[in-house]
């Protein structure tokens, strides 16, 4: 029975119509699968999967002041980001460690577009908003945007009849602005999955429609909608962190091997100084990835042992379709 308390996406129909099993996800009532898990991973992984993301927060940030204003808030290089070009980063506590994982679009020389988790939404805001210093403004425009993600490696085969934009041009990490199936939208190339793909930002209005022709297009190769059961899966696969597993307030960018998103040498930034004495006196642990060779699957929680002397803990274990073996992310000393 659905939960009318819920949140839901302007493709929550789509997803009822085509039997998704609906769950409550960070507040919103989000398809965890819709054929299975692993039909849909391996869909993913071999043709294309279409994934509903619109949960997922975005955030204004513009004006003179803008670019540094980022570049201090987080650790990556902001100030080298040309228009049209997008990278990954990071929120980072006065500690160093994880507030949220983020992307930060640059629309234009004074315009930026943040891409937040579901879950953190408020919180997010608040931090970003409680430190806006000078000429900028933060908006949430959330509500402005729906988030469809076409992922495989025949998503540019699926996607090009419909967008005119340029997609063999735009390199990964790239995006650009233009219709797709008529609707005005900003086509980036980023993805969580592992696999080649798409983001296509669209106003809630157009969600449907695109959602539709997208369907239809991808059908003679194969696409499917994916849930975010698969979509776990894949970035699982992937080792790629999930905030509230691999990162949170007590995880740096050092120990979750995301220490390339740091620019120590750019100026000062919040957690900079924390990361400077972590380097320096070592990093305490390290996230690894595993195999379990015997059966069962690790979950997040589950004890790692060397003999009696407990290592850390499972940050994410699941069943591996591409692999056939159980997998797992979890943080160890680095000896280890």
């Amino acid at each position: 029975m659905s939960d009318e308390s819920l949140q839901r996406t302007p493709l929550y129909e789509r997803h009822a119509a085509a039997g998704a099993r609906l769950v409550d996800f960070a507040g919103w009532e989000m398809p965890v699968q819709y054929t299975g898990v692993i039909e849909e991973h391996r869909t993913v992984r071999t043709a294309a999967g279409l994934f509903d993301v619109s949960h997922m927060g975005e955030f204004r940030v513009h004006g003179p002041d803008a670019e540094s204003f980022l570049d201090r808030l987080t650790p990556n290089n902001v100030g080298r980001l040309k228009p049209g070009r997008a990278h990954y980063s990071g929120l980072l506590t006065e500690r160093g460690t994880y507030i949220d994982d983020l992307l930060v679009y640059r629309l234009g020389e004074d315009d930026f577009l943040l891409v937040v988790n579901a879950a953190n939404i408020a919180g997010d805001l608040a931090w970003v908003t409680g430190r806006a210093e000078g000429r900028v403004s933060v908006e949430d425009v959330s509500d402005e945007y729906a988030l469809l993600a076409l992922q495989g490696p025949l998503a540019g085969a699926i996607l090009a009849p419909l967008a005119e934009v340029d997609l063999d041009g735009l390199r990964y990490y790239g995006f650009a602005q233009g219709e797709v199936a008529g609707a005005s939208a900003i086509v980036s190339r980023t993805g969580y999955t592992g696999e080649d793909g798409f983001e296509l930002y669209v106003a809630p209005s157009h969600a449907g429609d695109l959602w539709d022709a997208l369907i239809e297009a991808g059908a003679p190769h194969g696409l499917q909608p994916a849930g975010l059961g698969a979509r776990d899966t894949l970035r699982l696969e992937a080792g790629m962190a999930l905030y509230g597993h691999e990162i949170d307030d007590r995880t740096t960018p050092w120990e979750a091997g995301l220490g390339w998103v740091v620019k120590m040498d750019k100026g000062d930034f919040i957690g900079r100084e924390a990361l400077a004495r972590q380097k320096d006196a070592g990093i305490p642990r390290r996230l690894v990835g595993f195999e379990v060779t015997s059966r069962g699957i690790a979950r997040q929680g589950h004890r790692l042992l060397d003999g009696e002397r407990e290592l850390g803990s499972v940050t994410s274990g699941t069943f591996s379709p591409t692999f056939e073996k159980a997998l797992g992310l979890a943080y160890v000393p680095p000896e280890f």
